[in-house]
């Protein structure tokens, strides 16, 4: 079957079907018919807690697997319109061949405003064709994995330092491994069973709920840099993964720089933090230049601002990881969102989903 789907992805018989891809019309055969377009079947839907659930899905052969903390764009089509986020994988990525290295999960909670979110979690089904990308991301863990790593997620964000814990697991890694997780409540935390069997089997895991204090715990509240401590661990010298809300990783990251170990650091955001949009940036006009429209800096993100100006451009995770939203900056500077770095090179491609203007800005929408 390789060697078909290479043959239907060359130039020659790209040409044969030009104006469209082969895929248009093996699509029209079978949905996961497809040359290089990876889709997926959803295989089985579990729920974790009220509201999260983990799907599973079995990739086609256009599928190149994924490193553990990678993530995948997400398409799911009702009543005729797709809609795209973007979601870890929850999996371990062990080696497998055939169908089974095919399959793997995602695990979303479902939020109140989350069109995909909650179609997953309440009305997914076995048999459901999903539209995936291939996975992307740089938050994986690296080819030699040190001796000691910290793992820390909070809510949500365990989802992809899951998939490291699994793999490592699955491969009997030796090193030790900590995974220190924050939740608000036990009711609220995934994989609660699962990682009740790691704890009991003697892995490293520790988990804070922000609250309630669970008997017998040692730790309470938010993160500080004293909860590491408590542990017997060196910031300085211990490659740390933080995956959460942007509270969480702002204080880890404060923390680590001021102990001078932010290069040990690695970093995932699942959710942007929220835009001040009293900044004292938030001045001038921001400009949609092909449609001739120009607005007052709210000091919103720029899709917001653009949706507020009654455009409708292409977006998909909104949080800055798909790449849908990006467009073409023809002049001002920008301030990204998450890593703050203000940008102001002429004709350079940003997100406008996790950008703001900052003064006056031209973009091509």
């Amino acid at each position: 079957m390789g060697i078909i789907r290479t043959a239907l992805a060359s130039k020659p018989v790209a040409a044969l079907t030009s104006p469209h891809h082969v895929d248009h019309y093996l699509e029209r055969i079978h949905p996961m018919a497809t040359a290089t377009a990876v889709r997926g079947t959803v295989v089985e839907v579990r729920r974790e807690t009220g509201d999260s659930s983990t799907v599973v899905i079995q990739a086609n052969g256009a599928w190149r697997g994924f490193r553990p903390g990678q993530h995948v764009q997400f398409g799911v089509e009702v009543d005729g319109t797709r809609k795209v986020r973007v979601f870890s994988v929850s999996s371990s990525a062990a080696v497998r061949r055939g169908r089974a290295g095919r399959r793997f999960s995602v695990s979303v909670k479902a939020h109140p405003d989350g069109y995909v979110s909650q179609f997953l979690h309440r009305d997914i089904t076995p048999g459901t064709t999903i539209f995936l990308s291939q996975a992307e991301g740089e938050f994986v863990l690296p080819a030699e994995v040190p001796a000691h790593v910290l793992m820390i997620s909070g809510g949500s964000g365990i989802t992809p330092v899951m998939s490291m814990v699994r793999t490592l697991r699955e491969q009997r890694h030796t090193g030790r491994i900590t995974f220190l997780h924050y939740a608000r409540t036990r009711e609220d935390e995934m994989f609660t069973s699962e990682l009740d069997e790691l704890a009991a089997a003697g892995a490293e895991i520790v988990r804070v709920y922000t609250r309630e204090t669970a008997p017998g715990a040692d730790l309470s509240g938010r993160f500080t840099i004293d909860h590491v401590k408590h542990l017997g661990i060196d910031p300085t010298d211990t490659l740390t993964f933080v995956c959460g809300p942007a509270g969480l990783i702002a204080t880890v990251r404060d923390s680590y720089t001021e102990l001078g170990a932010a290069d040990q650091l690695r970093q995932e955001y699942f959710k942007v933090p929220s835009v001040d949009v009293n900044a004292a940036d938030a001045t001038g006009t921001l400009e949609f230049d092909a449609a001739s429209i120009s607005a007052e800096n709210s000091g919103a993100t720029i899709l917001e601002q653009a949706e507020a100006a009654g455009l409708a451009p292409a977006f998909g995770c909104r949080m800055g990881v798909c790449n849908t939203c990006a467009v073409k900056k023809l002049s001002g500077a920008v301030r990204h969102v998450v890593t703050r770095e203000v940008h102001a090179n002429t004709d350079e491609t940003i997100k406008i989903c996790v950008n703001v203007p900052v003064g006056d800005v031209t973009v091509a929408l």
